[in-house]
């Protein structure tokens, strides 16, 4: 009797043991700690340490935990090292990561109204951009990608795309007749150089640079930083600052984990996120500015220009939007001052 009592107890402890075992590894998946007395979240990104959005993550990591006192701790994988940005989505998506970034760009598939960031000369100015995004419309955008297993949590600043081309000065919206310029694999940008006169041609990042030295495309366009750390001012001379669209990056929690956070986890990832957010966007106007100058001490031609002249010539292409989600929202953004 004694015995069978005994290896009873004994069952149950092993019992108990193996199923510690597995929860723990249930929420290491996930990228969460068993232990008490701290809370490990796990953020993976495919950029590299020195971008001021890898920064901004170190930053949040910080703010994470001076909130929770130390009982919270951002754990961050950066350059790619879990995996490139469609499968971190994906990973987030399956309760698999916490939280990556990804450009508002590809988003659209999940979210039609981002398309709304693809269009040309949505925002009057890097003021109205953010009065935007930190207002009602840009929370409402994080939300919706819930329903597809992706919860925003803020926004970081990816700066303002503008024209530049190896040997020809883009000063009105005519000198872009028949050029061809590279663009992002996306409807709206295709459409929106169209729109501006140039013959949009679809290339991989990755594949630009010798794109542009062999003459494939005739320029690109993107945000000074961009330009500057690939090195495309050894082949393009001449920068122009029509800043025709701002696409933000979002930094994504997953759905279906954040609703296993407890309360407290919650309100201070969140807090966490909105103080990277403002430190992000300062360093990273901080880093274009400087990476502007940089490329005119190299002897490239930077032309402000009459923006005035760019919005005109897309207003039938924006027009084409009426009615739809993208064109009711493109309205209420016009209404934020």
């Amino acid at each position: 009797m004694s015995k069978s009592i005994s290896m009873f107890v004994l069952g149950v402890l092993c019992g108990g043991l193996l199923m510690c075992a597995v929860t723990a590894r249930i929420l290491r998946s996930k990228g969460r700690s068993s232990q008490a007395e701290q809370f490990v979240v796990k953020l993976a990104h495919n950029l590299d340490t020195s971008h001021p959005v890898h920064l901004a993550t170190e930053h949040m990591a910080k703010r994470v935990l001076e909130l929770s006192g130390g009982s919270v701790r951002l754990e961050i994988y950066p350059s790619g090292q879990l995996g490139n940005q469609t499968q971190l989505l994906e990973m987030l998506q399956n309760g698999e990561m916490a939280i990556t970034m990804s450009s508002a760009a590809p988003m659209e598939g999940f979210i039609p109204e981002m398309g709304v960031f693809g269009l040309p000369y949505v925002f009057r100015d890097r003021a109205h951009y953010w009065n935007v995004l930190d207002g009602a419309i840009g929370q409402e955008l994080l939300a919706k990608g819930e329903k597809n297993g992706l919860r925003g949590l803020c926004y970081y600043d990816s700066g303002s795309r503008n024209f530049y081309f190896a040997d020809k000065a883009i000063k009105k919206p005519e000198d872009l007749q028949g050029l061809k310029v590279r663009v992002m694999n996306s409807k709206t940008a295709i459409a929106m150089v169209k729109a501006l006169g140039g013959s949009p041609t679809p290339i991989a990042w990755g594949e630009l640079y010798s794109a542009l030295q062999q003459g494939i495309v005739d320029g690109a366009e993107n945000n000074p930083p961009s330009f500057y750390s690939n090195k495309h001012y050894e082949v393009c001379k001449h920068f122009t600052l029509d800043g025709h669209t701002r696409i933000p990056d979002l930094l994504l929690v997953s759905a279906q984990i954040w609703d296993g956070y407890p309360e407290h986890v919650k309100k201070v990832l969140a807090q966490a996120a909105r103080d990277s957010s403002v430190f992000q966007r300062n360093l990273w106007q901080k880093r274009s500015d400087a990476d502007l100058e940089a490329c005119k001490k190299l002897g490239i031609q930077v032309y402000e220009v009459d923006v005035a002249a760019f919005q005109k010539k897309v207003e039938p292409f924006l027009a084409t939007y009426e009615g739809t989600v993208v064109g009711r929202l493109l309205n209420r953004i016009r209404e934020v001052n």
